[in-house]
C-alpha cells in the first residue's frame, strides 16, 4: 500500500480509538480528512471541466489483470466511429498500456504514480493540460489495478464501472465491497472462460453485489466472443446520450 493516500492508517478510528491526551483525533487523520477534501475540491473542478465540453468521463477501476486494457481497445474499434474518444492511463510504471490505446488511433495521456497504488484528482487535472476537451466526447480514465484505494478517491468522473473477471471468483464484491457498492455498472469479464472456470457462479456474484444495496447493472462482457461488447456498448451509448441532454439544457 502507499504513503500517500493514508491507506496505512487504521481503517476504522474507533477501532483502535487513536486520540490525543486532549482527546483530539490524531494528526495522521487529520491530515487524511485534508487530503480528501483538497482532493475532493479538485474533483468537483475537473467535473465542471467535463460538463462545460459535454464530456462523458468514465473512471474505470479493477483489480491487475481483470481486462480494462483490453475492454478500452475492443471499445475504441467499435465505437470508434461514433465517438470521439481519449484515454488518461494509471500505473505504477510504463507506458505500456498508453502505447495500446494509441495504436488504435486515440490519444492517450500515460500517468506513472511511483508507489501510489490509485490515481487522484489533482493527477487527473495535470493530465488534462494534455488533451483538448473540444475534440473529445467520451474519456475513460484507466486506474491504478486496485480494488481497494481507488474507491476513496473522487477524480471528477461521472461514472465508476468496477470489471470483475471470471479468473477472480465470484465472491470480490463481497471481499472488496466499498469499491462495488460506488460502481454505476458492474463488468462481468472474460465471461467466454466461464464453460472452463465453473466455480465462478454469475448469479452467485451478482447476490453478492446486491447484497450491497447496489441497483448496477452487471454486463456480462468478452472481447473475444461475437456480440460479447454488446450490453457495454448499448449501456455507452444510453449515457453519452444522457449527458449530452443533461449539458444541453
Amino acid at each position: 500500500m502507499c504513503d500517500t493516500c493514508g491507506c496505512h492508517l487504521p481503517a476504522s478510528p474507533e477501532a483502535e480509538k487513536p486520540v490525543s491526551e486532549t482527546g483530539a483525533p490524531p494528526a495522521s487523520l487529520t491530515l487524511l480528512r485534508d487530503l480528501l477534501a483538497e482532493n475532493d475540491h479538485q474533483a468537483g473542478h475537473n467535473r465542471a471541466h467535463f460538463n462545460a465540453h459535454q464530456v462523458l468521463a468514465i473512471n474505470l477501476m479493477s483489480s491487475p489483470g481483470a481486462g480494462k486494457t483490453s475492454l478500452l481497445e475492443a471499445t475504441i474499434r467499435e465505437l470508434g466511429h461514433e465517438f470521439r474518444m481519449a484515454v488518461i492511463e494509471g500505473d505504477l510504471e510504463t507506458e505500456k498500456d498508453a502505447e495500446r490505446i494509441r495504436a488504435q488511433g486515440v490519444e492517450a495521456v500515460q500517468i506513472t504514480t511511483g508507489s501510489a497504488c490509485h490515481l487522484d484528482a489533482q493527477m487527473i487535472h495535470r493530465a488534462l493540460h494534455q488533451l483538448d476537451l473540444q475534440d473529445i466526447d467520451l474519456l475513460f480514465i484507466e486506474n491504478v489495478g486496485n480494488l481497494v484505494c481507488p474507491a476513496s478517491f473522487d477524480l471528477g468522473q461521472h461514472l465508476q464501472v468496477v470489471l470483475l473477471s471470471v479468473p477472480e471468483g465470484d465472491d470480490k464484491p463481497a471481499k472488496y465491497p466499498v469499491i462495488f457498492r460506488t460502481a454505476d455498472a458492474v463488468l462481468m469479464t472474460k465471461v467466454d472462460l466461464l464453460p472452463h472456470l465453473q466455480d465462478f457462479d454469475p448469479q452467485q456474484a451478482e447476490r453478492h453485489v446486491r447484497a450491497l444495496a447496489s441497483a448496477a447493472p452487471l454486463l456480462s462482457v468478452s472481447v473475444r466472443q461475437d456480440e460479447g461488447l454488446k450490453p457495454w456498448l448499448q449501456w455507452l451509448r444510453a449515457q453519452v446520450a444522457a449527458q449530452v441532454a443533461r449539458e444541453g439544457t
